[in-house]
């Protein structure tokens, strides 16, 4: 397959809530395998379909240190999040050189269909639940950046904007 270039912040994609896929086809696969192909060129832990324009509820995961572990995901929902919150620090391929902490829940439950097409349960925890929140919110039309206050999230779209002019 192909790594997709990511659509750059705000292209109307990524503010707009993704379509449920109705059935795991060959078509799906063959964007899972580009979406996991994108997200080692970054390289990153996870991508969602919309990050490269396609706005269908999919995503990719991978949090393993030797890589190849990458979950995919269609019409992923979160069933449980732990009481218990993570910081880490978050960035987007769409929104390049600029980052900020977020803080989430440190594990979640989450249902989707995995490459089978079956409903699949799944507990992640730490970095991987961290990934997989970030993917339901582009899945969502939100960016990371988005859990900020309006000041924050101002002063680092404002930084970004700053650095691409740059070039």
């Amino acid at each position: 397959m192909t790594a997709r270039p990511c659509l750059p912040w705000p292209a109307p994609v990524l503010k707009t809530p993704a379509a449920e896929v109705p059935a795991i086809t060959d078509e799906v696969r063959g964007i899972w395998a580009d979406m996991i192909d994108t997200m080692e060129a970054m390289p990153g832990y996870g991508l969602a379909a919309v990050q490269i324009g396609v706005p269908l509820r999919l995503a990719v995961v991978d949090c393993s240190t030797e890589r190849g572990k990458a979950v995919r995901m269609a019409n992923p929902v979160v069933l449980h999040a732990s009481g218990q919150m993570r910081e880490h620090e978050e960035a987007s391929p769409n929104l390049p050189g600029v980052s900020a902490v977020i803080r989430r829940p440190r594990a979640v439950t989450v249902r989707f269909l995995n490459e089978s097409g079956e409903v699949e349960d799944r507990d992640f925890v730490g970095l991987w639940a961290t990934s997989v929140q970030h993917q339901l919110d582009h899945l969502a039309g939100r960016m990371y950046f988005d859990h900020l206050s309006p000041l924050k999230r101002k002063m680092l779209i404002a930084r970004a904007e700053k650095q691409k002019r740059r070039g």
